[in-house]
């Protein structure tokens, strides 16, 4: 069985190692290629400083880039008795470099490497949501230009209140994801600074060149304060929490919307029929499981800040083992989402909306505010306007007019959808995901 790292002359009782490994060996496979590229920049630094010869640090990064194929290949494990990722690229490096691949960890410490990976984890995450979200938002602006004249009721407590459109209804979230994308552009960079260089949280004695590995790694900058490095273990992932929450909170809501307006006592919009499923007993059910499946994953995702606050809150500053279950609720995180965004995408651009809605007489009333606004504007004061058609609704004479002349910015006529797809498009392009991408390619020398 492999030694750990931290290994002495005492064995680790079984049952105390079961325990306190937990689930990292499998979640670690998430961070193996990151694992990977850190480790070249880290041994590129450590040549520049003189603690490797530049016939060492071509070798290690040679063994690097082996060990990056295989795991790209899905043929890296972790094996048993090895206790996580880092752990087992030392093992390997060593089996085939010898005393050269025991020098990698110099100016090193776990923590600062499971710091560094996470962050290249989800920084690459991060890109793949941002990418998601902005293809789902410019279906939903497509929609709302394709149905920005079909009205629809709109609702206050669940009654019908005033005249709304599709327009309006596939553009609001797209404008909620304007919103969501903010956070989760400030979620980028905020993640999108090195860790690598604090070692257990209080730097180290070799002069460690962290500018340099700043800049292979293709961060923005560095968590310059080797303490407040450590510390940000928690904080970062709770904040990036609360920006996957926000997106989560868009997609639950229309997923409730598009469900009940999909049932037979609304119509208002249909489903395509590969994307609903039967009932065992009633022949003439298409139930709406997607996004009923996509709305509770989405309530679940939003709990995910407070799980994570709830570990790591009340920890001092310095690492604790605590912070090992974050990534247990964390990383999955991502493909949940992910998954969630490219379902609603899927069934957003096939969507039918019922262009005939306003044929229901139930539908009328929501005309009654055209009306007073209509009697205001020719010179009746609004109150009088106001009890006039209130009146004529109570009395059944009151005869919509359905003609909506509606032009202030974000109304049924002007929807304002080239104004929000500049305003996305501004945010979307803020974040330079090239920068990382070229970095990390030239690293793995590609």
């Amino acid at each position: 069985m492999a030694k750990k790292l931290w290994e002495k002359n005492i064995d680790v009782n079984p049952e105390i190692e079961r325990f306190t490994v937990g689930k990292d060996r499998e979640l670690d496979l998430f961070l193996a290629p990151y694992d990977v590229i850190g480790s070249i920049a880290h041994s590129a630094m450590l040549q520049s400083i003189g603690m490797l010869t530049k016939e060492e640090m071509e070798s290690l990064h040679g063994e690097l880039r082996n060990i990056h194929a295989v795991i790209e290949k899905g043929d890296f494990v972790i094996e048993e008795g090895v206790e996580d990722v880092h752990s087992q690229v030392e093992l390997m490096l060593t089996r085939k470099l010898g005393d050269t691949g025991k020098k990698i960890h110099s100016g090193r410490s776990r923590n600062d490497q499971v710091l560094l990976d996470l962050k290249l984890f989800t920084r690459k995450e991060l890109q793949d949501v941002c990418e998601a979200v902005k293809e789902l938002f410019d279906a939903l602006v497509e929609q709302s230009e394709k149905h920005k004249e079909v009205l629809m009721p709109g609702y206050t407590h669940l009654q019908v209140a005033m005249p709304s459109s599709f327009g309006l209804w596939f553009g609001a979230y797209a404008e909620s994801l304007t919103d969501d994308m903010l956070f989760l552009q400030a979620a980028y960079r905020m993640c999108n600074r090195n860790p690598l260089g604090s070692a257990a949280g209080y730097g180290s004695s070799f002069p460690l060149n962290r500018t340099m590995t700043t800049e292979l790694l293709g961060f923005d900058s560095m968590n310059y304060n080797v303490v407040y490095a450590q510390m940000g273990r928690g904080k970062c992932e709770r904040n990036i929490a609360y920006a996957l929450a926000g997106v989560a909170g868009t997609l639950a809501k229309m997923a409730f919307d598009a469900c009940m307006f999909n049932s037979q006592n609304f119509g208002f919009v249909k489903l395509p029929a590969e994307c609903t499923t039967g009932s065992s007993i009633m022949p003439h059910k298409k139930n709406p499981d997607v996004f009923e499946l996509l709305r509770a994953k989405c309530n679940r995702l939003q709990a995910l800040p407070t799980d994570i606050i709830l570990i790591m809150n009340n920890l001092p500053s310095g690492y604790f083992r605590d912070l090992q279950i974050i990534k247990e609720l964390f990383i999955p995180a991502f493909g949940e989402i992910k998954d969630c965004l490219n379902m609603a995408t899927y069934i957003i651009k096939r969507i039918e909306v019922n262009k005939d809605i306003l044929q229901d007489s139930r539908y009328d009333a929501m005309f009654s505010v055209e009306e007073v606004n209509r009697l205001a504007a020719e010179g009746m004061p609004f109150r009088d306007a106001y009890k006039k058609v209130g009146l004529d609704i109570e009395a059944g004479t009151f005869t919509p007019d359905k003609a909506i002349r509606h032009t202030h910015e974000g109304s049924i006529g002007n929807p304002c959808n080239k104004e929000i797809a500049a305003l996305m498009e501004n945010i979307f392009g803020a974040m330079d995901f090239e920068k990382s991408k070229q970095a990390e390619g030239k690293l793995l020398g590609r």
